[in-house]
């Protein structure tokens, strides 16, 4: 599933093409998870934004008449599992919706699985997002601090469970959430709440490395993902410990293990990464014994 890297890569290569451009038809396949998006048709794009694994195009309306009442509104989309955008007007087996441009051009969402989601909303509305309503800061922004990080990690969860929720932090999946638990040393079943300063500073700078490090090559490429271009991410290649399941581990060379937590494939080194529990939490005192009036004649 495409993450922060691979959809910022898509958002920057969008943004300058698509920002200005007006929707002038917009066509859907029946299988299509889509919702009001009809409602794009005259309105233009002022902006392309990224929030975690979901881009939003900024919408003004282009009349007085427009079903909106004339608020900005903003097209979300989500990539699913195997969605990929596409500079095309081209209706294939996989193409879930296809936005016409003013200049002949169009933008294609094709999703095979169709995991993916296309939804118009007024600017702001996340109705039927649960994730993106309370998504949690930015990790590449300034104000993302190891004291901020570290506020949303108090809970007796596993970490990785807590990574991949996107409330401690927005944009991270399986694949970044693997490596920067590894390059912290951390393990995916640790609690949340037990890991010391050290180890949170830890997991918050490698968080905030590894997703770069990512995004400075296009992202991850395991079978569907592509950027707007087509190129495929080049970080595969780099990748320390996701999918590398039975291989040596690039510090101690002991065989990487496999297993699922959170439900989701998950891979770490049982030497390098020890698991932290949670502090058992004391019994709860007995109700006090009320004590009785003396008897009275």
């Amino acid at each position: 599933m495409p993450e922060l890297p691979e959809v910022e890569t898509i958002r920057r290569q969008l943004a300058p093409w698509l920002t200005g451009k007006t929707v002038t038809a917009v066509t859907t396949a029946p299988t299509a998870r889509a919702e009001d998006v009809m409602d794009a048709v005259g309105q233009t794009v002022t902006a392309v934004r990224r929030r975690g694994k979901y881009l939003l195009l900024d919408l003004t309306a282009g009349d007085e008449l427009s079903t909106r009442g004339g608020l900005p509104a903003e097209l979300i989309i989500h990539l699913g599992m195997t969605g990929t955008l596409a500079r095309s007007a081209a209706v294939g087996r996989h193409v879930q919706v296809v936005l016409a441009l003013t200049d002949g051009e169009a933008l294609a969402f094709r999703d095979p699985r169709r995991f993916g989601r296309v939804v118009l909303r007024t600017r702001g509305d996340h109705r039927g997002l649960p994730t993106l309503a309370a998504m949690g800061p930015e990790p590449l922004d300034d104000a993302f601090t190891p004291a901020v990080f570290g506020a949303g990690l108090r809970s007796r969860a596993g970490i990785k469970g807590l990574l991949l929720s996107q409330r401690p932090v927005a944009g991270l999946g399986n694949i970044y959430a693997d490596e920067a638990l590894w390059c912290a040393r951390i393990h995916p079943r640790s609690a949340a709440c037990a890991l010391s300063a050290r180890k949170v500073s830890a997991l918050h700078g490698a968080v905030v490395s590894v997703l770069r490090a990512a995004l400075d090559s296009g992202g991850t490429t395991l079978r569907d993902y592509q950027g707007l271009d087509g190129a495929r991410g080049r970080f595969s290649g780099r990748l320390q410990v996701y999918g590398r399941g039975g291989q040596p581990c690039l510090r101690c060379n002991r065989p990487l293990t496999r297993s699922v937590v959170a439900g989701r494939g998950t891979h770490h080194c049982a030497r390098c990464q020890r698991r932290v529990r949670a502090p058992r939490q004391p019994a709860p005192a007995p109700p006090a014994r009320r004590r009785q009036a003396p008897a009275t004649e």
